[in-house]
């Protein structure tokens, strides 16, 4: 079957020829599938086990953290990644992962967007061909449209850029942003007014080689840039026992992007700092909870940007005017009407979270039946880091405590609901290990002021029986050293580290012993097991103190919930 116009788009043109592997559920390829062999690593993720490598692997979109493009770009040099990639839906992370591939790299990964219905019938092949203008598998011949960036509105400085009157490296940066904005359906670019790089954490040895050769490009940062939480715990590594040669190249990457202009904050929470966005600011971030939080909490204006398009962002200021920063993509286009248990602690907020993703896996979603409630900041911290696990969309609303949260939904808007019945799923779902505790895990995201005073006070006077580790921004460190808060954790041997989080961390400063590990945070119990292949325990942060003390946790249904389920 020919079809008279186009039905699917090139979005990374090329060759492929291979066998089709069809996911129900996007992945999110950090966490979720390994960077050196393309397995998918992620335990919940009903493909786990699966290789991508070599194949033509179709999904409705990618979910979950920024630094997917990375892993796809270590994949791709490697010449582990898949053949192509298929889309149903808009996906931006690992498309910008295969553009980097392509024009730094020479590395290609084919991408491709289709109609709903050439998608269902493409999921049903079982081999497929891709060439440069045609999908053909089956009786199906489909031509291919290509992206035409050329049709942008640009300003003349964007065109300066473009056309490398200012430099390579932005020559470069502008090329892929422009590439990148047709391929969201932008019309132009936009001013933003701050930046977030997501993409320092050394997971591959892609991300430095990415850094150090935009380093020596020329790059440099022009808008006021802040940088993710990085691999190592950048002053005292040497004294922590890590491997130099892993310690040097993640010193490398962090110092490359301090050396093209941003600070060096290394918090995965810059929403902790001093000077945050503001109510309705267009700003230009990675890192998943990140952007969800300055979206949702804040009211700021961020696409998840991919890593690798954070930098260029940075660079010239200017980011596609696509997705949430326009009014009409922040309506709610799901309602999640949740019923409370009568009673509950912190431990609710992550589940909500990782829920409301489940339940609104690519569409930004709005929770009532919350208004009663009281989230702390910390509540909604770890709200949006699970949420950003299993949706791909970068806003959650919830009504009575966001500042959105009063939109009313768009016409035809789905709805569900979420139950104690639901929680104790969950609950069940985090919480798989034995009771044994080698390890708590507390600050992912990074823990904030308060959170690590709550943990102290939790600890007073008594001592930790299992490894305790807390991870924070370098700010945090700074006023929990003022107020006493470090001397209390040390008295409780509770570690704290700053620079790096629990997303990154690796042995030694992870304990090789530890073969259980619990945590307070919903984005941790879901993406642990496939980082560290270590079992997972989850709980609020009595919980955590309690296995601290005691190195067990509780079995079954915590309290608040044993009776509602």
């Amino acid at each position: 079957m020919t079809l008279d116009i186009p039905t699917a788009t090139a979005m990374v043109p090329g060759h492929a020829d291979a066998e089709v592997l069809a996911c129900d559920e996007g992945l999110s390829f950090w966490g979720g599938v390994d960077p050196d062999t393309g397995v998918i690593i992620d335990a919940h993720h009903p493909n786990q086990g699966a290789s991508l490598a070599g194949r033509i692997v179709l999904m409705p979109t990618s979910r979950g953290s920024c630094s997917g493009s990375g892993v796809l770009l270590q994949l791709a040099r490697d010449g582990h990644a898949p053949a192509a990639l298929v889309f149903r839906e808009e996906e931006s992370i690992l498309t910008l992962g295969a553009m980097i591939a392509e024009q730094l790299f020479a590395a290609r990964v084919v991408v491709l967007r289709c109609t709903e219905a050439i998608y269902d019938d493409l999921a049903g092949a079982s081999h497929a061909t891709i060439t440069t203008d045609t999908l053909r598998f089956g009786s199906h011949s489909i031509p291919l449209e290509k992206l035409h960036p050329d049709m942008l509105a640009l300003s003349d400085m964007d065109r300066r850029m473009l056309d490398g009157h200012e430099g390579d490296a932005l020559a470069v940066a502008m090329n892929i942003l422009c590439r990148m904005a047709t391929a969201q359906g932008a019309q132009g670019l936009i001013d933003v007014e701050r930046g977030h790089i997501d993409g320092c954490i050394l997971a591959h040895d892609a991300n430095l080689d990415f850094a150090e050769k935009m380093h020596q490009m020329g790059a440099r940062t022009r808008i006021p840039t802040t940088i993710n939480a990085i691999s190592v715990d950048r002053e005292n590594w040497q004294s922590q026992g890590v491997v130099p040669t892993f310690g040097n190249k993640a010193s490398r990457l962090a110092d490359a992007y301090v050396k093209m202009g941003a600070r060096p904050t290394f918090t995965c929470a810059p929403y902790l700092l001093e000077e945050v966005p503001v109510l309705g600011e267009m700003i230009g971030w990675s890192e998943s909870n990140a952007v969800i939080y300055a979206n949702s909490v804040i009211g700021a204006r961020t696409v998840k940007h991919p890593d690798y398009l954070d930098l260029f962002i940075a660079m010239t200021g200017r980011a596609p005017n696509t997705g949430v920063y326009l009014d009409d993509n922040r309506l709610p286009e799901h309602v999640i009407v949740v019923t409370l248990p009568e009673t509950y602690e912190d431990a609710l907020w992550p589940m909500l979270g990782w829920l409301a993703g489940v339940r609104s896996p690519n569409a930004v979603p709005l929770l009532t039946g919350l208004e009663k409630a009281r989230p702390s900041e910390d509540d909604l911290k770890a709200l949006c880091a699970a949420f950003g696990t299993t949706s791909a969309a970068p806003l959650i609303h919830l009504r009575g405590h966001t500042p959105e949260g009063g939109l009313a939904p768009r016409d035809g808007h789905v709805q569900s609901v979420i139950t104690p019945t639901d929680l104790g799923v969950v609950w069940r779902d985090f919480n798989k290990a034995d009771g044994r505790v080698d390890l708590v895990a507390i600050g992912s995201p990074h823990a904030s002021l308060v959170e690590c005073r709550k943990f102290a006070d939790l600890l007073e006077g008594q001592k930790c029986r299992t490894d305790t580790i807390v991870t924070v921004g370098r700010n945090v460190l700074s006023a929990a050293n003022a107020e006493g808060i470090v001397e209390r954790l040390h008295d409780a041997d509770v570690r704290i580290i700053a620079d790096i989080c629990w997303c990154s961390i690796t042995e030694p400063v992870f304990p090789p012993d530890a073969k259980i590990l619990m945590t307070n945070s919903g984005k941790y119990a879901h993406y642990a097991k496939g980082l560290t292949g270590r079992d997972v325990r989850f709980g609020g942060l009595a919980d955590c103190a309690r296995a601290a003390i005691t190195g067990s946790a509780k079995a079954g249904l915590p309290d608040w919930l044993l009776h509602e389920v």
